[in-house]
């Protein structure tokens, strides 16, 4: 029997980090299974370099990163989504288009990176702690037993994926 493939968009509102990361998180976690993409409701035009400098060293495919609008998936010819995950509060806060097949929604709230200001090592160390934030998260996420969860039940492990012990580091656990 083949397993569905599921269809997840991550969504910030400036799709140049967040969303990008997780982006190419679950493209690689999930192969076979899920097959990621984000968005932005505003987006900046451009992927964060940090962003793809860090994805980069980790190894991941990045040829096909950049920043984009929400609008690309929410149109007639979308690809049908089964998830909607919010990255930022606010993408959270903000009126979302009406998405084609009715996903399920959470919102896995995060800082952005790419406003963190300081020197250039307290930048990289927070793409890296997003980074490594996103990657526990989306973990639990492609580990989830979708066929055996009924609607409900996904949603609560959705919606409490992003205050488990997941989040601590290896260290601190």
């Amino acid at each position: 029997m083949v397993e569905k493939s599921y269809n997840v968009l991550f969504l910030c509102t400036g799709n140049s980090a967040r969303s990008i990361l997780a982006e190419a998180i679950l493209n690689r976690l999930g192969a076979g299974k899920f097959k990621a993409f984000s968005a932005g409701s505003l987006p900046k035009g451009r992927v964060h370099p940090f962003a793809i400098d860090l994805l980069v060293k980790l190894n991941h495919a990045t040829a096909k990163l950049r920043s984009k609008s929400w609008e690309e998936f929410s149109g007639p010819g979308a690809a049908p989504l089964d998830f909607v995950i919010t990255l930022c509060d606010s993408a959270a806060n903000e009126v979302c288009p009406v998405w084609p097949g009715q996903p399920m929604t959470a919102h896995w709230g995060l800082p952005d990176p790419a406003a963190m200001a300081g020197s250039e090592p307290v930048r990289w160390a927070a793409f890296a702690d997003t980074y490594r934030m996103l990657n526990n998260r989306i973990g639990i996420f492609v580990n989830l037993p979708m066929r055996s969860l009924d609607k409900m039940s996904l949603q609560r492990r959705l919606n409490e994926i992003c205050n488990t012990p997941a989040e601590l580091s290896k260290e601190d656990a």
